[in-house]
């Protein structure tokens, strides 16, 4: 399944998460999307804060990927989760920007709760997912 225009996709992720994101990094960029993961973009010397920030803003959707570990652990990603949200809620009402999809059963944090989550461990998931993304870009 790929898609017929570049996407800026931003996958925020808990660091336990890393390997099972990273596949989901490496398939969505096969399928045409250009993603953004800290591991793959932030080089030595880069001001990480800075980089992630800027990544946020410059993306077009932001995964948010969940795992019971991802409330969990503290991290940094509570404020990328903090950054996201500030740009989701000055969206225009029915676009789709934030995407929380479950790496396995879990919880949603209760302020993804207002946005429909996937569930990558499903069958169905990636593919629902792809399904979103395209679904964006016909928006567009």
């Amino acid at each position: 399944m790929t898609l017929s225009r570049q996407l800026r996709v931003f996958l925020l992720y808990a660091r336990g998460d890393k390997d099972a994101v990273h596949r989901l990094y490496r398939r969505i960029g096969k399928a045409g999307a250009k993603a953004w993961m800290d591991v793959e973009k932030i080089f030595p010397g880069q001001d990480w804060e800075y980089e992630i920030h800027k990544a946020i803003h410059h993306s077009d959707i932001v995964i948010v990927c969940l795992s019971r570990g991802f409330i969990k652990q503290g991290g940094y990603r509570h404020e990328e989760l903090r950054i996201t949200l500030e740009k989701a809620n000055s969206a225009p009402d029915g676009e789709i920007f934030v995407i929380p999809a479950r790496l396995e059963m879990c919880d949603l944090p209760e302020p993804l709760g207002r946005w429909q989550c996937v569930d990558l461990f499903e069958a169905e998931g990636y593919k629902n997912l792809m399904t979103a993304l395209k679904e964006y870009i016909a928006s567009r």
